[in-house]
């Protein structure tokens, strides 16, 4: 399947490293204009080489603080001045926040929120006047399955996460009338740097695969996934092939979630 991104311009947050940078590579391969942001510039430096080496294409990197409305506006600015326009924004910036509510004061709610939704939010906001004056574009908002069915000691992300999947159905219906579509994939357990760090520290005896198959995983597909494996799924849905596909979310979790 074709995806037809030559030339569009992809925006991607939390792009240095895991979901985000395998789909920054994919996108580019793919023929799209890449700009990636992350708060470390000497891993934004690093991804840029390897999506280079892989591609023989430069992208564009800015080091950038999402949590930071300014910094959204930034990124979306330079990046668009860089490239002429803005096709496609994925809001794949966060990290794991999973405590017991007892545990968790104002200033880790805050945090979080400003993180995984308001993040979404400004960068969204700051692409909009692009993709209305060519009556085009793809937003999609990564999430995670734990917002559908949330389970103990699993906050503040699951709410944060299930903020952003209300707010990506209720962004389809107010922009859809612009040709913009907007869309969730929603993430279980994919190989990552916390993942990889529990894996070394508690299950050291057990190769990786070992590891990702144990029945305690409980995945019906008997494995963790790859970051590459949401990247294509990321890719599916910014490209042509997606055209009638807007408000809706893809569990990318190897069938554990409980909920569609």
């Amino acid at each position: 399947m074709e995806l037809n991104l030559n030339g569009k311009v992809a925006l991607i947050t939390g792009g240095s490293k895991g979901i985000g940078l395998a789909t920054a590579l994919l996108l580019t391969k793919e023929g799209a204009k890449v700009a990636i942001c992350g708060r470390d510039v000497h891993k934004l430096k690093d991804a840029a080489a390897l999506i280079k080496e892989e591609t023989g294409q430069d992208i564009f990197y800015s080091s950038k603080d999402v949590t930071l409305k300014q910094d959204c506006e930034n990124f979306v600015k330079e990046a668009a001045a860089h490239f002429g326009g803005v096709d496609i924004l994925i809001n794949n910036a966060g990290q794991s926040a999973a405590q017991p509510f007892d545990s968790i004061n104002e200033e880790m709610w805050r945090k979080d929120l400003d993180l995984k939704l308001f993040a979404a939010i400004n960068c969204s906001n700051a692409v909009l006047p692009y993709m209305k004056n060519k009556h085009s574009g793809v937003i999609v908002n990564v999430t995670a399955t734990i917002a559908k069915t949330a389970p103990a000691s699993s906050l503040p992300t699951s709410v944060s996460r299930m903020a952003g999947m209300t707010l990506t159905n209720a962004m389809s219906k107010d922009l859809g009338k612009y040709n913009i579509r907007v869309n969730t994939v929603c993430i279980g357990l994919i190989k990552s740097e916390q993942i990889e760090r529990k894996w070394k520290k508690d299950f050291s005896h057990l190769t990786w695969e070992e590891f990702s198959q144990m029945p305690a995983h409980k995945i019906p597909l008997g494995r963790i996934g790859n970051a590459e494996e949401a990247a294509n799924t990321i890719g599916f849905l910014v490209s042509d092939a997606a055209s009638y596909i807007t408000g809706t979310s893809i569990n990318i979790d190897g069938g554990k979630g409980e909920a569609l």
